[in-house]
């Protein structure tokens, strides 16, 4: 049973940052991507930011620029790195792992606050 352990989420006012932590239980070997979405009040479930196993990033139009995701292979962890923080931030940030055809799986999710 794969699990992600998720951290790093929090209240911080807009123009600050925060940095997400997302620790898998198995090593890249098995992993073919590992990315963050986030889903506000009311809205679907959103990708942010992902990385592939071969370091590939791809981000959304509306964090390029802002958040920056890096991976730890020794850990078996991926970071968010978010800077210039705008309430529109405001979300539960989830993360993803990807297995391909051995599945997809999600953390339990981390809210992140932006105040204005």
């Amino acid at each position: 049973q794969v699990q992600l352990a998720e951290s790093g989420g929090g209240l911080v006012q807009a123009g600050g940052s925060l940095r997400l932590s997302c620790a898998a239980s198995i090593s890249w070997f098995s992993i073919n991507v590992m990315g963050w979405s986030r889903q506000a009040p009311g809205k679907q479930r959103e990708l942010v930011a992902a990385i592939t196993s071969d370091g590939v990033t791809n981000y959304a139009d509306s964090v390029k620029g802002r958040f920056t995701i890096s991976r730890d292979n020794a850990k078996n962890t991926i970071y968010l790195q978010m800077d210039s923080l705008k309430p529109e931030d405001t979300a539960v940030y989830y993360c993803r792992l990807d297995r391909g055809r051995a599945g997809v799986y999600w953390g339990q999710g981390t809210q992140v606050t932006v105040s204005s």
